[in-house]
């Protein structure tokens, strides 16, 4: 199930980037999200695709928040 993590999570971050600024952040967002749910599902024990799944959702979300606030629409 390790072996899945890093190429699930490059997968993941490739299949977000997008040419606009909010798809970069959103993006990148995914990206560390996705990272660190794996690193910290793994010193846990835990899923490692879940963490990687639910990580990348948070970044994403992250990355979305971040980008509009800096649009200054929130």
């Amino acid at each position: 199930m390790r072996r899945l993590a890093i190429p699930f999570a490059l997968i993941a971050a490739l299949g977000l980037g997008a040419c606009s600024q909010t798809g970069q952040r959103v993006g990148t967002g995914a990206a560390l999200g996705a990272g660190v749910g794996i690193v910290g599902t793994v010193v846990t024990g835990g899923c490692v695709v879940c963490g990687a799944a639910i990580g990348g959702a948070v970044g994403a979300a992250g990355g979305y928040i971040y980008d509009q606030h800096k649009k200054g629409h929130l």
